[in-house]
């Protein structure tokens, strides 16, 4: 049996692809999941593609009581990777509350659980979204924290700020914070992808969802940004790819005794594309016409950033390598295998 390690949020859309990528590493991974953006469904695509079960326990990581009751279910957890976080921009300027209460409560009560039970490390989904609106582009760990222009984003700087601080203060463990740019497409088999509840908050699987017909046209918030075409520049990362730095991250934290007990790395692929940009590679990727329109810009949206990946490249290790056009195929051939399924 392999070194056990706790997913939080782990049926959800980067957790699940985690899962696959740990459980082919040889790990014995456990699962804690409440469904509030996921489905059950997602421990079968997991299971055919490794074919291995994840270990999972429906429950709330704001519920300490029940997240005490999994460590002691599950006795040798050695490291944690907490996706278990409310994450659309536009929702979180709605719902701050929620947002709040969450995001930071979670990591709260990992946090003061991990000594308990032996925990030795932490590796926390954070974003991009820390640096607000970038002095420039690409962005590398140094530059500044700036005032977060959303509550999603606020909660990822001051859950970075709480695990320095709970590390300062002594506590036995390490964290690796791995702030992302901006995961799309699917697993290669189409056995796991992007699924969230209702109404699609972040912007591929309502483009999907668009251009199979589910939804009647994409929005494009804002033409009138100081880009090339108008639109919010983004760093589009594949979730594989994305993935596969969780588990480097892992075997860092937990082998080598002689790293810092805080790292920071930006995971991205070092290159800027807009939203127009990214439709257009979408429609000539797949064949298939997305209806779009554009609209007024939407609060909270930072206007253009992308990652300078250097760091995470030589440190870890690890590198980005699917091309966007292959990307947008997998997205393209899971929201197929939905239609099939029946589900979308």
């Amino acid at each position: 049996m392999g070194t056990r390690i706790l997913v939080t949020g782990g049926t959800g859309y980067i957790g699940s692809h985690t899962v696959v990528e740990l459980q082919n590493a040889g790990f014995d991974v456990v699962i804690i999941d409440n469904l509030s953006n996921s489905n059950k469904d997602v421990l079968d695509g997991i299971e055919r593609i490794t074919g291995i079960r994840p270990n999972f326990v429906e429950a709330d990581c704001t519920d300490i009581v029940a997240l005490r009751k999994l460590f002691q279910d599950y006795p040798g957890i050695k490291g944690i990777i907490n996706f278990a976080a409310s994450k659309a921009v536009g929702e979180s300027v709605q719902k701050p509350l929620l947002y709040y209460r969450n995001n930071l409560n979670t990591l709260i009560n990992l946090l003061e659980l991990m000594p308990e039970f032996g925990v030795e490390g932490i590796v926390f989904s954070s974003s991009c979204t820390v640096y607000g609106e970038p002095d420039t582009n690409p962005v590398d760990e140094s530059a500044p924290i700036k005032k977060a222009t959303s509550p999603y984003g606020n909660t990822k700087q001051i859950c970075e700020e709480i695990i320095q601080d709970a590390i300062t203060a002594g506590n036995p463990y390490k964290s690796i914070i791995l702030r992302y740019f901006n995961p799309v497409g699917a697993h290669p088999s189409a056995e796991i992808g992007e699924l969230p509840n209702g109404v699609p908050q972040n912007l591929i699987p309502y483009l999907t969802q668009t251009a199979i017909g589910v939804r009647k046209e994409l929005s494009v918030f804002g033409n009138d940004y100081n880009t090339p075409d108008g639109s919010c520049i983004r760093d589009f990362i594949n979730v594989v790819d994305l993935a596969k730095a969780h588990v480097i991250a892992i075997k860092r934290m937990l082998e080598n005794k002689d790293t810092d007990k805080v790292e920071i790395f930006n995971l991205g692929t070092g290159d800027g594309v807009s939203v127009l940009q990214l439709i257009n590679t979408f429609e000539e990727a797949t064949g298939v016409k997305v209806p779009h329109k554009i609209v007024g810009r939407r609060e909270g949206d930072i206007e253009k950033v992308w990652a300078d990946p250097v760091k995470a490249n030589t440190v870890l290790g690890w590198k980005a390598e699917v091309p966007l056009a292959d990307t947008m195929k997998s997205a393209w051939a899971w929201q197929l295998k939905l239609r099939e399924r029946g589900i979308m």
